[in-house]
């Protein structure tokens, strides 16, 4: 177990994280959170990321945390933690195996590509099983994890939770105005006009990627960041300004901005980060309110320029059925939890046997509601 990411060598773990693993698993971001102080014991995110060695060679990982608290995580179980305390039982410290504040799918569990993948993962879903019995620790919560670790993790004893997110896919479209061809008619004049409303008020919105970021961008993008959550009663600042310095030294590779300017001012923008032909939406912000600006600047930008570089999918990232009008289809998320009471365990499984039914049928109804033509959105639901 580490207590830092820094304690384990970047190269053996980004070996795990793989060339087309998620972008949030690298060294770099996980490391850039802990030295900028987001993620910290101080924070509610104290580091304790599993590791799984054989004769000194790191093989199997988990990205681990123990948690004073249930934010940042996006699969909510504030529920399940008043719950426990109405019936005396401590769910804090719990332990969470996610990417701190990112609700992106992807894997959880990390293994070694030259080592068979299901007998680790049946490694280390155990290994956190042990770790939260024999540490007394209430719970285990493995957030936004990729399909094949689900049968592991169940057979190690964790529930299943299924949630629902709006992702784009890219079936092969040739330009922007391919993609809006194949809208249903309302939908798509609805997207026109929208466009036509942010170039009427004179706003550019531009993409920008990798080096061509200019280093003078991080910090107003730092301030768009800032600009969102002051304005919400409920919002919550998990990233400070020493980390978007972090990501300016050594992050450039994954990251797209888009940039919104009227003239040589920039009035809003959205922070992406983009690796293994996806697309992730992480924060947006303006500092002039101009009409339609957010769904041109985190939605369609980011549709043109995955059209423009051959990117399959676009994650916007929570919530927000205005996703869903625009394009964006339902998509079925997963996480694995295990439980160490059994009493409480099987109040929890019996609520999700029923959410998980609730969550299937209301994709089933968003899927035949989709903003897509019938004939263009049938396949990959998930």
């Amino acid at each position: 177990m580490a207590r830092r990411i820094a304690e384990v060598p970047r190269e053996e773990w980004d070996a795990l994280v793989g060339a087309d693993g998620s972008p949030f698993l690298e060294w770099d971001w996980l490391d850039a959170l802990e030295e900028s102080g987001c993620v910290t014991a101080k924070a509610g995110w104290a580091p304790h990321h599993i590791l799984v060695r054989e004769n000194g060679r790191l093989i199997a990982a988990a990205p681990t945390y123990l948690k004073g608290h249930s934010q940042g995580e996006f699969v909510f179980d504030h529920t399940w933690a008043e719950a426990a305390q109405r019936a005396g039982l401590r769910y804090y410290p719990k332990l969470l195996v996610a990417v701190p504040m990112t609700p992106a799918t992807g894997r959880r569990l990390l293994t070694h590509p030259e080592r068979p993948r299901a007998p680790l993962l049946a490694v280390v879903a155990g290994a956190l099983r042990d770790v939260c019995i024999n540490n007394d620790i209430s719970s285990v919560h493995v957030n936004f994890c990729a399909d094949d670790e689900i049968a592991p993790l169940r057979e190690a004893g964790f529930l299943h939770r299924q949630g629902v997110q709006y992702h784009w896919r890219n079936r092969g479209y040739g330009c922007f105005d391919d993609y809006l061809a194949q809208m249903r008619s309302k939908r798509r004049t609805q997207v026109r006009r929208e466009l036509r409303d942010v170039d009427e008020a004179g706003v550019t919105v531009v993409p920008l990627e990798g080096d061509a970021i200019d280093d003078d961008l991080f910090e107003p993008m730092f301030r768009i960041y800032r600009s969102t959550i002051d304005k919400l009663v409920w919002g919550h600042q998990y990233l400070n300004g020493a980390f978007f310095q972090q990501l300016r030294q050594r992050w450039k590779r994954n990251l797209c901005f888009v940039a919104a300017r009227r003239g040589d001012e920039l009035v809003g923008g959205a922070i992406n980060v983009q690796k293994g032909g996806v697309l992730y939406g992480r924060y947006w912000g303006c500092f002039q309110d101009v009409r339609h600006l957010h769904f041109v600047t985190c939605y369609y930008a980011g549709i043109a320029h995955c059209i423009a570089r051959g990117l399959t999918r676009f994650e916007p990232g929570a919530g927000g059925e205005y996703k869903h009008w625009r394009g964006f289809d339902a998509a079925i998320t997963h996480s694995a939890h295990f439980v160490a009471h059994e009493g409480f365990a099987r109040a929890v499984d019996d609520f999700l046997v029923r959410e998980r039914a609730h969550i299937d049928a209301a994709v089933c109804e968003l899927t035949d509601r989709s903003a897509l033509k019938k004939h263009d959105s049938t396949d990959e639901r998930a």
